[in-house]
């Protein structure tokens, strides 16, 4: 289904659509505003999955063990000395 809406875009934007229906890219100008809320669409969901995943990445973090300040700097120390043999081999 499909419902009429009205838009105002620059005629920046105007010609750049035009453009892109005289190449065949679309069908029509409402083709390619279709094709970019489509896109916004998608780059928000693709967002909310990344805030849903860090918001369960902190979560689990958070409910697990911590180490000490002393005792990640070790640990880093440690995978950094560790990076630097693997390179020399």
């Amino acid at each position: 289904m499909s419902v009429k809406a009205s838009v105002s875009i620059t005629d920046q934007q105007d010609e750049f659509t035009r453009q892109l229906v005289a190449d065949g890219q679309y069908a029509s100008v409402s083709a390619v505003v279709q094709r970019g809320l489509e896109l916004v669409r998608s780059e928000k969901e693709r967002e909310a999955a990344e805030l849903a995943a860090l918001q369960a990445f902190f979560a689990e973090r958070a409910s697990g063990p911590f180490v000490s300040v002393e005792d990640g700097r070790r640990r880093t120390e440690d995978m950094i000395a560790a990076k630097i043999r693997a390179q020399r081999v």
